[in-house]
């Protein structure tokens, strides 16, 4: 299978599926403007719950905070967004499409076959709007484009609240906005988009230790939700391409169908932001150390983990293609069959109730079991086709585990439990149900 066969699959899987919707498709769409759908919303928020357990919950050097999207623009001016925060940017002259300079190399414009551009200029990324009745100069807002500068403006607030002590850290999942000149890629490059970020807090001279830590953890992560290894390639940025406040970058990256781009980011930011903050608002921002009372600025290594690039690389990785099929009843199965064997912590939907049956004696208690298991699972309930083809829905969607109630359940007390990988099926007592998936579906 070719990789852009591919992506036009998992774009046509997303769609079919209820995973991910064009925007406002109703109206014709709006320009690379994606919605999650029943299952994408399930999915995603399984992979942020998850993160938010594994980097905040289980650590007692880590605290959360869910900050605004529009900040006192003083705070954008500070962090050098306003001056610095741009792409260079390139126009047809024939048709006006833009493109950004550094990533374009063609001759011909793709959309008119023009030949002649503009010169490059800087094009600010960020989306600017404003606060209050009137769009005047002094009421100009900008939503924000990374979640990292609220960690650094709310740092002293954090600390004292928190009681925390160096290391630590403080970690945000949210929306950010960039203005993107070239969107595109599917979820891949989006103008709204979702970060899990971390800035944790340390003393310069052991930032080469948590740095290397911090990469053990995301490499660590990415095993855990089960993006495949082999298709990821750890980059240190040189010294001329990283970010101006960037000592030591290294891009996490992915090889997608459209080529290998970044997926996360570790970067040693050193005291950069919280040395901008301070000389701009004036305030005090220096850690004091409780034991010999030293007055420091602390030094940031910053984890960032985008939300639907995360999305988009665990699906890649899930996606697979049985020729063939796979026969688990006596029914046939010649053309090839769609299974999605994502991690059974973040897959969307964990059990399928399929009653054997549309009767009631078998339908309405295999629709109290399944009502009984969504106290502690998502779990969908399908009587529709024949059981190969619900069989066949729920790979497609990823369901670890299907349950069958038939006719024999009235008699024994037991149900098939299909295991959606190995697909072994074995007669499980109603009574045992809950421990068995309690076994198996959490940690």
């Amino acid at each position: 299978m070719s990789d852009n066969n591919l992506m036009e699959k998992l774009v046509s899987l997303c769609k079919r599926r209820g995973f991910i919707f064009p925007g406002s498709e109703i109206y014709g769409g709006l320009a690379n403007s994606w919605d999650y759908g029943p299952l994408g919303v399930e999915l995603k928020n399984n992979i942020k719950k998850l993160w938010w357990k594994k980097f905040v919950q289980q650590r007692d050097d880590m605290v959360g905070i869910d900050a605004a999207l529009m900040m006192n623009p003083k705070v954008w001016q500070a962090s050098g967004h306003i001056s610095n925060f741009s792409d260079p940017l390139i126009e047809c002259k024939k048709c006006h499409t833009r493109f950004r300079a550094d990533t374009f190399d063609q001759k011909q414009c793709p959309n008119c076959k023009g030949t002649e551009f503009t010169a490059a200029k800087e094009f600010n990324l960020m989306f600017k709007t404003f606060m209050g009745p009137a769009e005047e100069e002094a009421n100009i807002v900008y939503f924000r484009p990374e979640t990292a500068q609220a960690m650094f403006v709310d740092f002293p607030q954090v600390l004292e609240t928190s009681r925390q002590r160096i290391p630590f850290g403080i970690a945000q999942i949210g929306k950010a906005f960039r203005n993107e000149i070239t969107p595109g890629n599917f979820i891949f490059r989006t103008r709204e988009f979702e970060q899990m970020e971390i800035e944790y807090f340390i003393q310069e001279k052991d930032w080469q230790k948590y740095f290397e830590y911090w990469l053990e953890e995301m490499k660590t992560w990415l095993s855990d939700i089960g993006v495949d290894s082999s298709k990821l390639h750890y980059v240190d940025i040189p010294d001329n391409e990283r970010a101006h406040y960037s000592k030591r970058t290294v891009d996490i990256e992915f090889d997608y169908p459209f080529g290998q781009r970044e997926l996360y980011g570790i970067a040693y930011r050193t005291n950069y932001d919280l040395s901008q903050h301070q000389n701009a608002s004036k305030q005090d921002l220096e850690y004091r150390d409780p034991e010999n009372g030293e007055k420091f600025l602390p030094h940031v290594i910053e984890p960032t983990f985008g939300v639907d690039r995360t999305f988009l690389a665990v699906l890649l990785s899930a996606y697979t293609e049985i020729e063939g099929g796979r026969s688990t009843t006596t029914e046939a199965i010649k053309e090839s069959e769609v299974v999605l064997k994502l991690d059974k912590k973040i897959a969307p939907v964990k059990i399928a109730v399929l009653p054997l049956s549309k009767k009631d004696e078998v339908s309405i208690p295999a629709r109290e079991l399944a009502n009984k298991l969504r106290k502690n699972w998502y779990v969908q309930y399908d009587e529709t086709g024949s059981i190969g083809k619900r069989y066949r829905r729920q790979d497609e969607i990823g369901t670890p585990y299907c349950v069958t109630y038939d006719f024999d359940s009235l008699e024994d007390g037991k149900v098939t439990v299909r295991d959606r990988d190995t697909m072994l099926q074995e007669r499980v007592a109603l009574a045992d149900l809950e421990k068995y998936f309690k076994e198996r579906l959490e940690d």
